[in-house]
């Protein structure tokens, strides 16, 4: 399609940095898509945005962002807490919605939205872009096929490096923490990975100050007898460390930087049919999501990270933070 007429026009809400990885390069070589407008606090800062990234409208709010009648779909990019705020609102005003991830500021609120999805015929989607990867898929066909047996571990490990500590990731107000942050993604792998969602046996947090943990270590366990061990951080002794691996008991699968896939793009085999290496894409995983954002717009494609599945997350994510003593994140 490339009429844009017939193109899905979004509006980004909120002048982020993260917004040209990941909305806006991609857009560009997706014939489905185009970035119509952009929303901040202050037109100052929505026009120099746009003048940036080339974009066609700016808004001084986000409400004018999202009445714009012009526009399809609305990604939310702004702090955590205010995630399940605009997503309603943009509902209520007929859009489809790309949340970035986490969804929401805890499993409560992320319900509220999975209840209002139920009853709208909108896309609602959250950016949790490691799942549309062909290795990710890849992974869940193999261990689908009972390749290494009945699951038995599951080790996934994010740690990043983010010194900036006045971030709206280290403000609890903003609903920030490493588990929120990191933790999405590790939360997410070891349900996607594990078959289901776990319980939570211990956690172990590491703070940045009260309330706001830099790094996270939980032990998860899962109905079927198996377990998982998930590590995640912004700012710890593991400057950088990325890694997956689910062992079964005819074999097991190895991969490093599960939330990006693209940068290494090699998953490691062992089974009963010996050991091997796949290969795969190192086209970006945000232009994998997107192009799974604009089939469920346009063609009706399921949504692989629909607003129940992330109710599931959120629940994992808020039973850390209970047991490792902290508080869940609230919206503002």
């Amino acid at each position: 399609m490339s009429d844009s007429a017939s193109r899905v026009r979004i509006g980004i809400l909120g002048a982020s940095s993260f917004a040209p990885t990941t909305m806006i390069n991609p857009a560009k070589d997706n014939r489905d898509v185009v970035v119509a407008a952009v929303g901040a606090r202050d037109q100052a800062s929505a026009d120099a945005f746009a003048a940036k990234h080339n974009i066609a409208k700016a808004y001084g709010s986000y409400e004018a962002l999202i009445g714009d009648p012009d526009l399809d779909a609305i990604y939310v990019l702004v702090p955590t807490s205010m995630h399940g705020k605009w997503t309603k609102i943009a509902l209520a005003a007929g859009k489809h919605v790309l949340v970035e991830k986490p969804f929401t500021a805890n499993a409560a609120e992320a319900q509220e939205i999975a209840d209002v999805d139920a009853k709208s015929d909108r896309v609602v989607m959250e950016a949790i872009q490691f799942r549309h990867h062909p290795l990710t898929r890849r992974v869940e066909q193999i261990i689908a096929s009972g390749e290494i047996g009945t699951l038995q571990r599951v080790d996934i490990t994010l740690c990043v490096m983010l010194p900036t500590f006045k971030a709206n990731c280290y403000n609890y107000a903003m609903a920030g923490g490493a588990m929120m942050d990191a933790g999405s993604y590790v939360a997410n792998m070891a349900r996607t990975f594990g078959g289901s969602t776990p319980d939570v046996v211990s956690a172990q947090p590491k703070l940045q100050k009260p309330r706001v943990d830099r790094a996270m270590k939980a032990e998860l366990k899962y109905a079927g007898g198996h377990t998982a061990r998930i590590r995640c951080a912004l700012w710890s002794a593991n400057l950088f460390r990325a890694s997956a691996r689910v062992v079964g008991d005819d074999g097991e699968l190895r991969w490093l930087s599960p939330a990006a896939p693209h940068l290494l793009p090699r998953l490691s085999v062992r089974s009963a049919n010996g050991k091997r290496t796949e290969h795969f894409s190192r086209r970006p995983t945000y232009s994998f999501q997107l192009e799974a954002f604009a089939d469920s717009v346009l063609r009706g494609v399921p949504v692989r990270t629909s607003p129940q599945d992330a109710v599931k997350n959120m629940t994992v994510i808020d039973a850390v933070y209970r047991a490792a003593g902290l508080p869940i994140r609230e919206p503002s």
